[in-house]
């Protein structure tokens, strides 16, 4: 049971370190990036809505 708990305590900690190690390099390229960030964006924001359409177009 003991080892159990250690490796999910690791495992939430190599979640952490990795999460936050994503977040620095995702902020960094934002910064850097915004203008081809923003036209990005609005292009993956209006494939997700005509997805939406089209899942509720079948139903």
């Amino acid at each position: 049971m003991n080892r159990g708990v250690s490796g999910f305590m690791k495992g939430i900690g190599m979640g952490i370190a990795v999460g936050c190690v994503a977040g620095a390099m995702g902020n960094s390229y934002m910064k850097s990036n915004k203008k081809g960030l923003k036209k990005n964006v609005g292009r993956a924001l209006r494939n997700v809505g005509d997805l939406v359409d089209n899942v509720t177009g079948m139903f």
